[in-house]
């Protein structure tokens, strides 16, 4: 015989062979049968394991297994094994036992399956690490025992997921100081289970005392940053139910508890929800609407912290169809009810739309879950990837970039965090509503732990970047305003403080030039028009249609002549009888429109009549509406009489049609940017898959609608130019090619953010430049940017110092976290000696772990402060000290 998993290949007789496996019975042998080695149990050759004594000592009273029958799962397969237990007047209950030898019953009354601690934590970490499930895991051990077949495995797939289960729920209650706590598991409190986020404040924990009492310059520091997200990839199936699978976690770690959250919904739910009134949020107009057929959970929402991607206590809860307000609003105050502070930033990627009325939905809501809002500075904001895809007053009102004491927070943690849960998706859809809790549950606070041990080296890397960008914008910025006025920055200072502090005060960052519109030129025409007739100057040669009127509405049918165009060749090959009538019935509207148009113009353009007569005769074939040619005065040649007023009016309408496409394309590549972010973040499918699509192919077209409506336009203006005698313009309206028609985060021939640039349809100014001088419109140029390189050298100064106190933070929470511990350790007195010193043996190696941690990290980031002095040689601070992570933060002022 011989073991395949002793040291060495040495081989022995069947006595031997059993008395050297009496302490490793789950060592796989073979045996020598002549022709090649086969596997055989050491249960076959006689060997017994005796529980409740050291294998030296003899039980006098052994009592088997059930049936003689009792199966080991462990990391090297799965063993049939003949097994005693102690029947001795001292003997323990037989699950403790097993217990001891460090194998998991199955069950706590005649076990006949367990597994070994070692089995258990190695596919604890696997799972956290591979997301592997229980059935691949245990079926690959099956394999490993036998991978022929012939064999046949004792099935005991069952049993181990519930040792699984069942295991990762005592280890939480182990790590949360369950044990040593006299009330035991029965007083968990909501959330206790769960691995706080050591750099968020916690007053008690990780604040200096009177932190409440800071001015506002300060206070900030000691901010809570919360992130709001949905994730509709982890769903799960109607399997189940709570009654049959009601879990073993009440609310205990990162789930809100489920029976009262149901009661709510439940008592809610035919309430809608207001539509949005930015762009088309499908997360909001389609929260009531969004299919669960065949689901329980559609999904999940949860509440992170924004700075550091932490699953906040009691900051995740199913969703039953789609995001809405009812279910998000439950998360968010079943977190917030476990912080006290006095500033809050909030991230959602709806912030705009969700903000509204909050308070009032929480007076609705239980009021356990009520918060003192009164007492508390709130601010909303969109994430950064996603405020692109919002209309521009979201853009500026709930920015990151634009707003002070936010550092560079992006609020995009739980897109971070997704990436590592959505694998486990899989597997968690199938199983049950209480399994699945706790399963997702410890995967968070894996998340979480990973993050603390990390956290050395995140928050010391973000310092040295930090400490380099705000160097580099500080430089740029003084750079700038060297060659600006000192009483125009004391003025922009001003005005961008007042909107800091209150944003019902203008809008710093926009532009104070008009915007030019197509309508809002026709109104200046008319108005000019007005104005001749009260002079006596009548230009028109018609009561009813004036030279600018004229060329509006040749402008307007030509468009009108475009789209028809474009939805003729968007027919299919076999359109129906509805849609040949709609088609007919535009080409006869717009020929009657050219028809009633081409008798004014005459009157206008005499050498139109010539022109067609012309084209007549040259061409038999009748033209059609859509192809039929205007004469507008850009498309004469130069030698083609043509009044220059007429060309004057169609010059400014161009010039607005141009800055009304290029908005108009703006907007569709906004849109479909947005679009195309929901659709790969929520659709799953190939039906929603293709109705997606489908939205997705109109919005292209609209945008290739605004592409060449600006081409005909700038060509227009192109032709007019030498005519009118205007210069210059071809800096501000560039020829539109394809590559310019991207996203503004989007950059061309394999660019990056560093080394790419902006399309310069988003550098275009929609001014007004007949309103305003070229002065006047410089300055206004200089002052946007001024404010965006005061924002910016502003948010990395900001970061340098939140970094420093959530550094300060980290180190005085693993300190008390380490205190905390020792306290642990005496916290439960017990009469057995053993177990008091197991309770204190764990206690402290915890609270060393703790200390150990802590002095890690702050030996990582001892260079901090010399980092900060650096950092001062170009900041405007007079504190020579620096940020400090041994002592609460000073202020550096950031105003001008």
């Amino acid at each position: 015989y011989r073991c395949r998993d002793c040291f060495g290949m040495e081989m022995s007789c069947q006595y031997c062979v059993v008395n050297q496996h009496r302490c490793s019975p789950l060592h796989i042998i073979e045996e020598w049968n002549g022709l090649f080695f086969q596997r055989i149990k050491l249960k076959t050759l006689g060997l017994r394991v005796q529980l409740g004594h050291t294998p030296s000592d003899r039980c006098y009273n052994p009592r088997p297994s059930k049936g003689d029958d009792f199966v080991v799962i462990d990391i090297n397969g799965i063993h049939e094994i003949g097994l005693d237990f102690c029947g001795c007047e001292t003997a323990q209950v037989r699950y403790k036992q097993l217990s001891r030898a460090r194998w998991y019953p199955a069950t706590t009354t005649e076990p006949q399956t367990g597994a070994t601690f070692n089995v258990l934590e190695h596919f604890h970490l696997l799972s956290y690490e591979s997301k592997i499930s229980a059935y691949e895991f245990f079926h690959g051990l099956a394999r490993r025992t036998d991978n022929s077949g012939l064999s046949p495995i004792r099935d005991r797939y069952s049993a181990f997921m519930r040792i699984v289960h069942e295991w990762q729920h005592l280890r939480q209650l182990r790590r949360g100081g369950r044990g040593h706590d006299p009330g035991g598991v029965a007083e968990t409190k909501a959330g206790e289970l769960a691995v706080m986020c050591p750099a968020c404040p916690h007053p008690g924990k990780n604040l200096p005392s009177g932190w409440e009492n800071s001015p506002p310059g300060t206070r900030w520091l000691y901010a809570l940053f919360i992130a709001i997200d949905a994730n509709f990839r982890l769903k799960r199936k109607a399997v189940s139910s709570d009654k049959m699978d009601p879990g073993f976690n009440a609310g205990w770690a990162y789930f809100v508890e489920e029976k009262a959250y149901k009661a709510y919904l439940s008592e809610r739910a035919n309430e809608r929800q207001d539509r949005s009134t930015c762009v088309s949020h499908n997360a909001v107009n389609m929260a009531d609407t969004k299919s669960s057929r065949g689901l329980a959970a559609t999904g999940i929402g949860t509440v992170d912290c924004a700075r550091h991607e932490f699953k906040l206590p009691n900051g995740v809860g199913d969703l039953q169809k789609g995001e809405r307000y009812l279910n998000m609003d439950y998360l968010v105050f079943s977190t917030l009810v476990g912080f006290t502070v006095t500033m809050l930033n909030i991230s959602y990627d709806i912030a705009c739309q969700w903000s509204k009325k909050l308070w009032n939905r929480m007076d609705c809501m239980p009021t356990r879950l009520h918060i003192p809002h009164d007492n508390i500075l709130v601010r909303y904001f969109v994430p950064k990837f996603h405020i692109a895809a919002h209309v521009a007053a979201c853009q500026v009102n709930f920015s990151w970039n634009l707003t002070k004491w936010v550092g560079r927070t992006d609020g995009e943690a739980p897109e971070r965090g997704w990436a590592n849960a959505n694998r486990v998706a899989s597997s968690t859809k199938e199983m049950g509503p209480g399994t699945r809790r706790d399963t997702l549950d410890d995967h968070f606070g894996d998340w979480n732990w990973k993050k603390t041990t990390t956290l050395g080296r995140t928050l010391k890397r973000k310092m040295e970047e930090a400490v380099k960008w705000e160097r580099e914008h500080r430089a740029a910025l003084y750079d700038l305003e060297a060659t600006v006025r000192p009483t125009l920055l004391e003025e922009w200072g001003l005005e961008v403080q007042l909107w800091e502090e209150d944003n019902a005060h203008p809008n710093p960052f926009e532009s104070k030039v008009a915007p030019i519109t197509q309508a809002v030129v026709r109104s200046q025409l008319a108005e000019l028009e007005a104005k001749e007739l009260q002079e006596g100057i009548n230009h028109s040669l018609d009561v009813d249609v004036s030279p600018s009127v004229l060329i509006s509405g040749g402008i307007e049918l030509e468009d009108m002549q475009q789209r028809l165009k474009r939805d003729i060749a968007n027919l299919s090959l076999h359109p129906t009888d509805k849609q040949r009538e709609a088609i007919v019935h535009r080409t006869n509207a717009l020929q009657r429109r050219i028809d009633s148009w081409t008798r004014y113009q005459q009157l206008y353009m005499p050498i139109v009549s010539t022109l067609r007569s012309s084209a007549d005769t040259s061409s038999s074939a009748a033209l059609k509406p859509q192809d039929f040619p205007l004469y507008l005065p850009s498309a004469l040649s130069y030698f083609d009489q043509c009044h220059r007023r007429l060309m004057e009016y169609e010059w400014e309408l161009r010039w607005a049609q141009a800055h009304d496409a290029l908005h108009e394309l703006r907007s569709h590549l906004r849109l479909r940017s947005h679009m195309y972010k929901f659709k790969d973040k929520h659709l799953r499918g190939q039906a929603a898959s293709t109705r997606a699509q489908n939205l997705i192919a109109s919005v292209e077209a609209k945008k290739d609608a605004a592409a060449d409506k600006y081409k005909r336009a700038r060509q227009a203006l192109e032709s007019l130019s030498s005519r009118v005698d205007k210069v210059a313009w071809e800096e501000k309206l560039r020829p539109l090619r394809h590559e310019d028609v991207r996203p503004m985060g989007d950059f061309a021939g394999g660019r990056t953010q560093g080394t790419g640039t902006i399309s310069w349809i988003w550098l275009v100014s929609d001014g007004n430049t007949t309103s305003h001088s070229e002065n006047e419109r410089v300055q206004d140029c200089v002052r946007i940017e001024w404010c965006k390189a005061r924002a910016r050298a502003a948010r990395w100064s900001e970061e340098v110092e939140l970094l420093a106190e959530e550094m300060r933070r980290v180190l005085a929470f693993l300190e008390w976290q380490g205190h905390w511990w020792h306290e642990r350790a005496v916290l439960r007195p017990s009469e057995k000696i053993t177990e008091q010193e197991g309770l204190c043996a764990y206690a402290y190696r915890q609270a060393a772990l703790r200390f150990a941690m802590r002095n890690s990290f702050q030996a990582r980031w001892s260079f901090v402060p010399q980092l900060a002095v650096v950092s001062e040689s170009v900041d405007v601070c007079n504190d020579d000290s620096g940020p400090s992570i041994d002592a609460p933060p000073m202020v550096m002022d950031f105003e001008e």
